[in-house]
């Protein structure tokens, strides 16, 4: 008998606060909002960090990732983790799908199975191409210039003709150590925002518009954006849901990401698999689906 059925995966920021912030509050409340649920549920459940030294992970029979919102900045030792860890217990969502999510390639896959998402191209490490080369090659006015394995808009910068050459060192210096990943600017999230839509056991439960701040581009509220309840279209569910359904394992839970991309035309700007802010502030009742669906995942394991 393992002594838990779910873990709770976080980072070490908020397992014990150090700083009683809004911001580590409102995710530990997140992480606690689905703690209730899946007790509610009948499972033994607790939070812990990735990196704790002292827990067995042996003893759950799943974990489920959460805010795990440092394992890029540590990803080599992420990465043994993870690799240890998937041989003594199960994931949730799946191993494979963790993998494939980890790296922002997959918008390419996505591309190849139907999804429509925002144009990407790979710039790989060690690329001596000039990045205003991918600009002329391109031909974009404005593009967003970010790491394929990143969160938190982390190294992520918005390159234009104005400020290329300035970007060009400290970028080059970047992509010695790490594939890249260029875009063009997509006007419609500083017009009308970024939507966000969760989808638990493969159904839509609610939705939020991310706005940033004046003046900026990042929808993060820790980088000034804000963040309201949002009522989707059926388009816009269905195009979360197909999405969704395009992942190979399918997720039990998933955050879409999406706009209006500069055709007007929804687009996944990114798919959260793995440590997904998943609002459930916004709508309670989304835990209960997503424990449903463990539960279910559980059983049949």
């Amino acid at each position: 008998m393992k002594a838990f059925d779910v873990v709770i995966l976080t980072d070490d920021r908020y397992v014990e606060l150090t700083e009683r912030s809004w911001y580590c509050l409102q995710v530990m409340l997140e992480d606690e909002l689905l703690v209730d649920a899946l007790t509610q549920a009948g499972l033994k459940v607790c939070v812990k960090s990735w990196s704790d030294p002292e827990f067995d992970w042996s003893q759950t029979r799943s974990v489920l990732f959460s805010s795990t919102w440092d394992y890029f900045d540590h990803y080599a030792k992420f990465s043994q983790w993870f690799d240890a860890t998937t041989k003594v217990t199960q994931m949730i969502n799946p191993a494979a799908t963790i993998t494939w999510n980890m790296d922002k390639h997959y918008l390419l896959d996505l591309q190849q199975r139907g999804i429509n998402t925002v144009e990407t191209h790979i710039i790989k490490r060690g690329s001596e191409t000039p990045l205003s080369q991918w600009f002329e090659q391109l031909g974009y006015g404005e593009a967003i210039v970010k790491p394929t394995i990143s969160g938190a808009a982390r190294h992520t910068y918005r390159v234009n003709a104005g400020n290329v050459q300035e970007l060009e060192p400290q970028l080059q210096s970047l992509i010695m150590n790490e594939d890249f990943m260029i875009q063009p600017f997509q006007n419609n999230i500083i017009k009308h925002g970024e939507l966000s839509l969760m989808v638990m056991g493969g159904t839509f439960t609610h939705a939020v518009k991310k706005v940033a701040a004046a003046g900026d581009f990042r929808v993060q509220d820790d980088h000034g954006g804000q963040v309201f309840p949002y009522i989707p279209s059926a388009e816009e569910i269905e195009f979360a849901q197909q999405a969704v359904a395009a992942c190979e394992p399918a997720p039990l839970y998933a955050r879409v990401d999406m706009i209006r991309d500069n055709q007007d035309q929804l687009a996944i700007m990114e798919l959260e698999l793995i440590e997904p802010e998943l609002f459930f502030r916004y709508c309670r009742p989304a835990t209960q689906q997503l424990a449903k669906a463990v539960v279910a995942w559980l059983n049949h394991e």
